[in-house]
């Protein structure tokens, strides 16, 4: 028999034009089909029913005028919306093809199965409204889909779900505040053959930072099995982050972020029954495993820009891979709609303001912070029992709980990632969320007071009471330029995406040790000598937190890495210092195992720091880590725009130690291009200025120490705090002293302390000094740029 065109079209003859034929999903199925397949983008064959096919549907049932009027009830408040959606619900479910549809239904079926040799082969089906992710609003999630779905009676039951799908709860409630006509939306149904990512795995990406907004990664989620776990928020998928800029160069390996997800549950194909899939446990190995193994992952990210750049904008693309045969596919792509629309010119800050008591952690979602009463519901069914302005607290939402979701304050579910229907809806919606607590249902009562932060960096947390937070919009637009490079510190990696819209040319600060502190934990010589740790507390929590490496050490090389090397891709290319570790030997003494490794000093401040651990038979193994680390961003993963900087170098004779050290690390300064800058932080780099730079690239002023050791002043006295000031004549004559010195010998100077960010008159005197760069705490930059280009005018 021949198949009828006007009500199925096979995914190669579709293009984006045809969104008004097909809906959305398959038209963009359809694009890649037959215009990606020769970048090598897999995508599984299938087909759709037209729209012409939905309205005969509907014309051969005489269903339109009943739907009609049952709407009209529903607006003129005589029926209640559940009553009406389940009313026109019925009228599909009980409706019966016409047989032209059905036999062009079945025609193209089997002609899938004879793509694949296979008889009654498993496909998935899925909805898709012929209105669907327009840019102002987006259809995505509000029907149905059904996967493992054989034979001809079974499809042609899960295509009549899909049309009464086209009338959820959600979906009216949707297209009434878009103003879209019930009566002019169509849907189509894609009928695509299964990837048995059910014995392998599956998930999303996103070819933005979908928290941030921030262009240059590709985010991907994975768990194992089928891929309705990951998008409905039932697991915390594991977690990937590509760097795209540098995916082109085979020879770098630019994953800057591998975060393992619990991985709870995976769903699978179901034998017998009624159902067609069902949700099984994983297995401990699968929890600890990661999904995707790093050739997959850049494999991916590669695809995903392909598809980036097809489209012209930020997408949101569905992955799958076989478990038979190993192969990845594309099984559905979208345009993002959140992150893409926002507005460039401004950028709104939350700060907390008061400290509380720590309930649970989560992952942030939105950076913005929020304050409430708990409204705890676990089932859809008791949705009607929420309260408008409070803190939705549940397991996890699905698309029904969107009409609440709305009048919700915030939201803390205990299930879900990055891209869980909960985190994307309160994108949408601009309400903070915290996903993946693991057990916020528990914890938080009915009524209990709380604040939820995301603007905190990657985790997310909820505080006991209400607590006080400022919030802050800023003006990006109408900035004057400067001479001097304005920069900016960053603390964590998880902060500098969050301030990539800032109008800063690097980042003049990033503190190694903060993330050795609050992502590893552990102390370096701890991992590298763990036979020797003898605390049986100790020893449980390295093994805890280092699961999933047969070699501890690694554990600590790849997340410094990481760290690092999410840092460094804010600001690519412009450059970005990174100083090695600048411990004092009590806060080593603090990392897990650090008590067995250090000893105690009188006077941390002024011991055993810095550059005098690099080459100390104390600590000379670690720093070989940190350098470890190091080689690996910039050579590894291609991100050369790291610049090393040493701290606290008090001697000649140290500084050419520490070098040689570097060196014997594989960190050569000026092999590849390696600028190695030393912290101005002592009088003696000040006084012997000219010697220093013959020793290194640049300096960078710390103002605080060097505050302290010129003025002799504890900077952390209360009773001396009188005396601690860096612009006292004596400091910054000491900082006119190395600029020019610096200068002199062909080497820039920046500073990176809270004086520039504390005191106008500061910034203009560095610059009449003539300084190469400021670098400031995010929150000052806008504030000292503007001082800064004032200080510029006068000159």
């Amino acid at each position: 028999m021949h198949q009828d065109d006007r009500y199925v079209r096979w995914f190669e003859t579709l293009n984006n034009t045809d969104v008004p034929l097909v809906g959305g999903k398959n038209a963009s199925l359809g694009e890649m089909v037959h215009t990606l397949k020769d970048r090598g983008i897999p995508v599984p064959h299938g087909f759709a029913t037209t729209a012409a096919a939905y309205w005969e549907f509907l014309k051969a049932n005489n269903l339109s005028g009943k739907i009609e009027a049952l709407l009209q009830d529903w607006g003129q408040g005589a029926k209640s919306l559940e009553e009406t959606g389940k009313a026109i619900r019925r009228l599909f479910l009980r409706a019966q093809y016409p047989q032209e549809i059905a036999a062009a239904i079945s025609i193209a079926y089997h002609e899938l199965g004879r793509r694949y040799n296979v008889n009654d082969v498993d496909v998935a089906v899925r909805s898709s409204a012929t209105a669907e992710d327009l840019p102002d609003a987006s259809f995505a999630g509000q029907q149905e889909s059904f996967l493992n779905v054989t034979g001809d009676h079974e499809l042609m039951e899960a295509c009549r779900r899909c049309y009464a799908s086209l009338f959820t709860d959600r979906a009216i409630i949707y297209r009434q505040e878009k103003g879209f006509d019930h009566l002019k939306v169509a849907l189509s149904i894609g009928v695509q053959k299964m990837v048995r990512s059910d014995k392998a795995g599956s998930g999303v990406m996103f070819t933005i930072d979908t928290e941030t907004g921030f262009r240059d990664v590709a985010v991907i989620n994975a768990a194992w099995g089928l891929g309705e776990n990951v998008v409905q928020g039932t697991v915390n998928p594991d977690e990937y982050m590509v760097f795209k800029p540098l995916l082109a160069n085979p020879g770098f390996m630019p994953i800057i972020e591998k975060n393992l997800g619990a991985k709870e549950k995976k769903l699978v194909y179901a034998v017998g029954g009624t159902k067609t899939t069902r949700n099984l446990d994983t297995a401990r190995d699968e929890r600890n495993s990661f999904v995707l193994s790093n050739a997959e992952i850049l494999t991916l990210s590669r695809w995903a820009v392909a598809i980036e750049q097809h489209y012209g904008k930020a997408m949101d693309i569905e992955w799958a891979k076989d478990g038979d045969t190993g192969r990845l596919f594309i099984v559905q792509a979208r345009p993002e709609t959140v992150q893409s629309r926002r507005e460039a010119g401004y950028l709104k800050t939350y700060e907390m303001e008061q400290e509380g008591k720590r309930l649970l952690t989560g992952l942030a979602i939105g950076e913005a912070i929020a304050a409430g009463r708990v409204c705890r519901i676990k089932s859809a069914a008791d949705i009607a029992r929420f309260k408008d302005n409070a803190i939705l607290v549940t397991e996890m939402t699905d698309p029904d709980w969107v009409p609440i979701m709305k009048r919700a304050r915030g939201i803390v579910t205990d299930h879900g990632g990055r891209t869980c229907h909960a985190a994307i809806v309160s994108r949408e919606l601009g309400i903070p969320a915290i996903v993946g607590t693991g057990k916020a249902t528990e914890v938080l009562k009915n009524g209990q007071e709380i604040t939820i932060s995301g603007a905190e960096g990657d985790q997310g947390y909820v505080y006991e009471g209400l607590l006080k937070f400022r919030e802050t919009e800023v003006n990006l637009s109408n900035l004057p330029e400067t001479r001097t490079r304005i920069m900016m510190n960053i603390a964590s990696p998880a902060a500098a995406f969050r301030w990539w819209r800032l109008p800063v040319k690097g980042i003049g600060l990033a503190r190694m040790e903060f993330i050795i502190n609050s992502i590893i934990k552990i102390h370096p010589l701890a991992l590298l000598h763990f036979d020797q740790v003898t605390d049986p507390g100790t020893r449980r929590e390295i093994l805890t937190l280092t699961q999933g490496y047969e070699d501890k050490v690694e554990y600590f090389v790849d997340h410094l890495a990481r760290g690092i090397a999410k840092i460094a891709a804010s600001q690519y290319p412009e450059p970005v210092i990174v100083r090695m570790s600048d411990f004092k030997t009590n806060e080593y003494a603090n990392l897990i195992g650090g008590q067995q490794f250090e000893f105690q000093e009188n006077n941390p401040m002024l011991g055993f720091r810095g550059a005098s651990r690099y080459y100390s038979e104390r600590y000379r193994d670690g720093f070989a880590l940190e350098c470890r680390a190091m080689k690996r961003v910039r050579e590894e993963m291609g991100l050369a725009n790291v610049i090393v900087m040493i701290p606290f170098c008090r001697t000649l004779k140290e500084a050419d130690r520490v070098l040689q050290e570097m060196e014997a690390n594989g960190l050569k300064r000026g092999d590849a291009g390696l600028l190695v800058y030393v912290m101005a932080e002592i009088p003696s780099n000040v006084i012997l200025a000219e010697k220093f730079a013959q020793r290194f690239d640049g300096f960078s002023i710390g103002s605080n120490d060097l505050t302290q050791l010129v003025l002799g002043v504890d900077r952390d006295s209360s009773i001396l705090s009188e005396l601690f000031d860096e612009r006292d004549e004596a400091v910054t004559r000491m900082i006119r002293s190395l600029i020019t010195s610096a200068h002199q010998a062909g080497r820039k100077v920046g500073i990176c302390g809270q004086a520039p960010s504390d005191y106008p008159d500061f910034a203009e005197f560095l610059v009449s000094c003539g300084i190469d760069s400021i670098s400031l705490n995010p929150d000052s930059v806008i504030k000292v740029i503007r001082h800064v280009a004032e200080a510029e005018a006068r000159q």
